[in-house]
């Protein structure tokens, strides 16, 4: 085999089929066969020679890594063995140190412990002599030397507490306990006897120093004088009030107080010297005297409400002693107000429960009754509604401002600041609570009964004049506001647990439901104004006119008292979110009203269609310019309001522009009518038929072209029927726009609503409230997108009836308006309760 060929059979990337084919690469060479095989097996046993050297050369190393390794352990084991020396070495060294300083360490022990004698010897010598001092200085009362050699005595003794077992030690540790409770009987029966005789002046000086000895004694001596003073001092007032029913009643709860302020008054002036400033005493005797008082109020109030007689409990009479406990309390609460500490006297061990403010100290005793109070006040806002409903808006003779109220509604939140305030300071539980359901249910009624009432007791010709709506809108606005402030201050004050039960914001929605009633209201004195315009258009001929010319004579009538009108209203809103709400309403209502004429014209030609077109776009442009009409020259409306404008008018346009085109050739006008108007609805087309006035027997030919046209493939993906053209409902006698529901609607801006009629459009804004607002249909009241509203989920009033879904309904529009653009949150402003 060639050396070549040798060396590829060593090489990593090394092909058999290759080799071979190289070797063998002409038909020649197969006569070499027996050669090749034969270099492969010479090849093959070099190499098996090659492996069994390799072999043996490995197991030769081997052996001389075990051999290394044996060698490796020998050493290790010498080395464990010196490691093993050192360490008995080391042993020896320390025992041997140890036997050298022996006697030093018993001279360091001696020492220490004759020190620790000598001053053992030296306090107890020192204990000796000061008891003997101290029994002699207690049985003469000099109590100040007695109070400092007591804390001596005292210090001293601790110290002996580990040498009990020492006879002699037991028995002077025995003694000086005795010795104790001598002084401290000792010195309680000089008070008791001092006091007993009226000699507290004379020994004034002696008491003091005898309470310096109560202190030394530590807590439990302090505050058995104090027990014991507070029981003295109050022992006449238990006697006079407690064990005689006339002077104990609620009538007489001013005596209470009267009495203990004489005796403050008293401690101040005879007995604030005896005790230290920092026993607190008169504190603790306030404490004291409010705990006895509100037991007697506790068991005063039972005894009341289980009386047989069938007399209950005055409620009057309940908030005159509370209202003079709430002030008998603020001022112990301001004359102890820089006190840290405060503890109740009733036990010993009192003293563990911390401070403790004078609030409700008493008054607590009237909580459980409260609820006679809330009802009270239920019963005093009852009276307040008819009240309020029976009053004027206003006061004629006074001039009218753009900004006022309704005067009753700021009385009736006045109203309720005064009574949460008072509520909170005696109750933040669920009195508090039930107060908040009072405040919610005559809110409810105050929008109903009296903003709604005079929002709705005269409709058409007689409706309410712009300026009662204006303070009814501002009033509404104000209620809203207010709602959302009072529900703030309720949460910021009631417990936390039932912070999230406290919901005023149904309330506000049927506060923000009347504003946008009252803004419609103020659009529909606009729409009075436009009748006599309208009826013009719907006498003019637009069966016969030949000619398409300048905009009609309507036009120019109908945006003059369009913007007259309105410009009347806009100076009186004062808010620019009403105010843009009263503008899309304006127009959404000018839309409807010109869709409802146009139906009301028929037949019409398809010039009378082209010029109601160009009409339209004059309305439309001249309505832009409402928002501005006050303000000064080369202001330019909002875009948003323009934009608007434009949407809302543009919806008439595929209506006219159907009927602008001829019937001859039929297919041009079911074309138009499938490319503008674009549903699938014979019926909406015979509807155009009927507004161009086609005769019943000619619809019939032009209806099955229109059948057959919708059919095609070009037109399968239309809708089955335009919102445009379905709510109309055209009969020979009249012309109207009608819902599928009953009733009339308020607006229809996207056209699609449902009846309008002009003339009873005031009654109309009190039927959808009282019905429901499903009816409105998408009404918008701002520049937001439309929605419909969503159904109540708010709680009707207590008292049920028809007034609970008014209110429901009320809620509903203004969540509705709340989720508008132009209706969200106001901030917070206002008079309100803050």
């Amino acid at each position: 085999m060639p050396a070549s060929t040798s060396t590829s059979l060593d090489a990593d990337d090394y092909s058999p089929i290759d080799h071979l084919n190289a070797i063998f690469s002409h038909p020649a060479a197969l006569s070499s066969v027996s050669d090749t095989s034969q270099a492969l097996r010479y090849y093959q046993d070099d190499i098996d020679e090659n492996i069994a050297e390799a072999v043996a050369a490995q197991t030769a190393s081997d052996a001389d890594s075990v051999q290394r390794i044996q060698t490796a352990k020998a050493e290790l084991a010498d080395l464990f063995k010196k490691i093993e020396g050192v360490k008995a070495r080391a042993f020896q060294t320390e025992q041997t140190i140890t036997e050298m300083t022996a006697d030093i360490k018993r001279l360091d022990s001696t020492k220490r412990n004759l020190t620790l004698s000598m001053t053992a010897l030296k306090r107890l010598q020192m204990l000796t002599t000061a008891y003997e001092q101290l029994r002699g200085l207690s049985k003469t009362r000099q109590y100040k030397e007695c109070g400092q050699l007591l804390q001596a005595v005292i210090q001293l003794v601790a110290h002996f507490k580990s040498y009990r077992s020492i006879d002699q030690i037991a028995a002077l540790s025995r003694n000086v306990a005795e010795l104790q409770s001598e002084l401290l009987e000792q010195v309680c029966e000089d008070f008791e006897v001092t006091f007993a005789k009226g000699e507290v002046a004379q020994k004034k000086g002696m008491l003091a120093e005898a309470c310096l000895v109560m202190d030394a004694l530590g807590d439990h001596a302090k505050v058995r004088l104090v027990n014991w003073y507070c029981n003295t001092q109050l022992r006449e007032y238990r006697q006079v009030f407690r064990g005689n029913d006339e002077a104990g009643s609620l009538d007489n709860i001013s005596r209470r107080y009267s009495w203990f302020n004489r005796m403050l008054k008293t401690y101040d002036v005879e007995h604030s010297t005896i005790f230290p400033p920092h026993w607190k005493v008169n504190e603790m005797l306030a404490n004291s005297f409010c705990e006895g008082t509100r037991d007697d109020y506790k068991s005063i109030l039972q005894r009341e409400m289980r009386r047989t007689d069938g007399q209950t409990l005055d409620v009057n009479l309940l908030l005159s002693c509370l209202q003079e406990t709430l002030n008998f309390e603020h001022s112990l609460e301001k004359r102890f107000s820089n006190d840290i500490s405060r503890m109740s006297i009733d036990t010993a061990g009192s003293r563990d429960e911390g401070s403790r403010s004078f609030n409700q100290s008493i008054s607590e005793a009237f909580e459980p009754y409260m609820s006679l109070w809330v009802e009270s006040q239920d019963k005093q806002l009852a009276t307040l509604i008819p009240r309020y409903r029976a009053e004027p808006l206003r006061n004629p003779e006074e001039d009218f401002s753009s900004q006022a109220v309704i005067p009753s509604s700021t009385e009736l939140f006045h109203f309720y600041r005064l009574t949460l305030a008072q509520c909170a300071k005696l109750s933040t539980g669920n009195r508090l609570h039930e107060l908040s359901k009072t405040f919610a249910k005559y809110l409810d009624q105050y929008g109903q009964q009296v903003l709604f009432h005079f929002l709705g007791e005269r409709t058409g010709p007689n409706a309410p004049p712009i300026e009662d709506i204006i303070l009814i809108l501002n009033t509404a606005d104000y209620c809203y506001i207010t709602c959302n402030q009072l529900e703030e201050k309720i949460k910021a004050r009631i417990d936390e647990d039932l912070r999230d039960k406290v919901d005023l914001q149904s309330q506000a929605d049927a506060f923000i439901g009347i504003a946008s009633a009252a803004v419609r209201a103020l659009v529909r004195k606009v729409e009075l104004d436009c009748e006599p315009t309208w009826r013009e258009m719907r006498n003019y001929p637009w069966a016969k006119l030949e000619q398409v010319g300048d905009q009609s004579s309507y036009v120019a009538e109908l945006l003059k008292h369009v913007k007259k009108r309105a410009s009347e209203i806009l100076k009186m809103i004062h808010k620019p979110q009403y105010s843009r709400a009263f503008c899309d309403n304006l127009i959404d209502s000018m839309a409807t009203s010109y869709v409802t004429n146009i139906v009301q014209c028929r037949p019409i030609s398809e010039v009378g269609a082209e010029q109601m077109l160009l009409d339209s776009y004059v309305l439309k442009k001249g309505f832009t310019d409402i928002p501005i009409i006050n303000e000064d020259p080369g202001t330019t409306p909002p875009q948003t309001f323009v934009k608007r404008v434009s949407q809302t008018m543009a919806k008439l346009d595929p209506l006219l522009k159907t009927l602008q085109v001829r019937p001859l050739p039929p297919e041009a006008l079911v074309q138009a009518y499938l490319i503008h108007i674009g549903d699938r609805s014979d019926t909406n087309f015979r509807k155009i038929l009927d507004l161009k006035g086609i005769r019943k027997q000619d619809q019939a030919s032009l209806v099955d072209l229109f059948l057959a046209h919708r059919s095609g493939p070009s037109h399968k993906d239309l809708p089955a029927s335009s919102p445009l053209l379905t709510p109309l409902q055209i009969s020979s006698s009249s012309s109207t726009i009608s819902s599928l529901g009953a009733g009339p609607m308020l607006t229809t801006p996207n056209l699609t609503g449902g009846r309008f009629d002009p003339s009873t459009f005031g009654s109309a804004i009190m039927n959808a409230a009282r019905d429901g607002v499903d009816r409105f249909g998408t009404p918008t009241i701002g520049g937001g997108a439309s929605s419909t509203a969503s159904s109540s989920t708010s709680p009707a009033p207590p008292d049920g009836g028809p007034g609970a879904n008014l209110n429901d309904n009320l809620r509903n529009i203004g969540r509705f308006f709340r989720r508008e653009g132009t209706f969200g949150r106001f901030g917070r402003g206002g008079d309100g309760v803050a």
